[in-house]
């Protein structure tokens, strides 16, 4: 009982800071997610026992860079082949990561280019969600809070379905725990957070909404799932233990910093087809 308390009380106290931060201003969320993605990465490095302390000024350089900075005019096309550029490496590596995931039983990147785990994996794909309050012409804290919400339906869902109804394993040789009712239930009821959030957020169509919540759930649970294959490889239960009751921060957000870059292409397209 007790545990569940200090569970919920730190969970309640995560959920506040990002909805506080993003209805107050973009600057500010921007600033938060920056420090939570830099207590990541400290988390990250010894998990893959990566010892280049370079990386660290790395995060906040790139969000100051590609995130605060305003640039001028004349800069701009340049600027947008720059994120181009980067939404396409980290997608690669993302999906390198997903096939090693499915097919292989170790993560041969953790061993052999841990720099590209800690720069695209984790630095990269963090960007993203800082970066999607641009996608809409003035800043929407509720499009943020929206993705965070369907990432928080997700996980809370598929773990009461899988501790009710959970029989098949999804992948039980990464996480023990995760079933595949619980994965299908979490799902679903993302979708459902997305219908709902067409109703509240507006901004896009019904479809666009569902299929926004099936990628950020879908992909939220493979980064999810990446993180515990990380985490058993480095032979470790939890990234950290910032978080009384939940680990690490790292542990709370490996699902919406993997799934920000397919979302934020999602937007891209989107935007393109309109």
């Amino acid at each position: 009982m007790k545990e569940l308390i200090v569970r919920s009380v730190s969970g309640i106290m995560y959920v506040s800071l990002v909805v506080l931060s993003a209805l107050y201003s973009r600057d500010v969320f921007i600033l938060l997610f920056c420090v939570f993605a830099f207590v990541c990465l400290i988390e990250l490095m010894p998990m893959i026992r990566l010892k280049q302390w370079l990386i660290y000024p790395v995060l906040p350089i790139s969000y100051l860079l590609l995130v605060w900075y305003e640039w001028p005019a004349y800069i701009a096309p340049y600027y947008t082949y720059v994120i181009y550029g980067l939404l396409g490496a980290t997608l690669l590596v993302n999906i390198y990561l997903i096939r090693d995931l499915v097919l292989l039983n170790r993560i041969p990147l953790f061993n052999t280019k841990k720099h590209v785990i800690a720069l695209l994996y984790l630095i990269g794909s963090s960007l993203f969600i800082a970066l999607i309050p641009d996608v809409v012409e003035a800043y929407k804290p509720q499009l943020l809070i929206g993705i965070f919400s369907i990432i928080w339906v997700n996980d809370s869902f598929a773990y009461l379905t899988g501790k009710n109804f959970g029989k098949h394993k999804l992948l039980e040789r990464i996480s023990p725990k995760k079933t595949i009712e619980g994965f299908l239930g979490g799902l679903i009821m993302a979708i459902v957070a997305g219908i709902v959030l067409h109703f509240y957020v507006g901004l896009y169509g019904l479809w666009e909404w569902v299929i926004l919540a099936f990628i950020v759930a879908f992909f939220g649970t493979i980064g999810d799932l990446i993180q515990s294959k990380f985490k058993r490889q480095a032979k470790v239960k939890d990234s950290g233990s910032i978080m009384p009751g939940h680990g690490g921060i790292f542990d709370r957000m490996d699902s919406i910093i993997f799934a920000a870059p397919f979302a934020y292409l999602f937007f891209l397209i989107v935007n393109y087809v309109s």
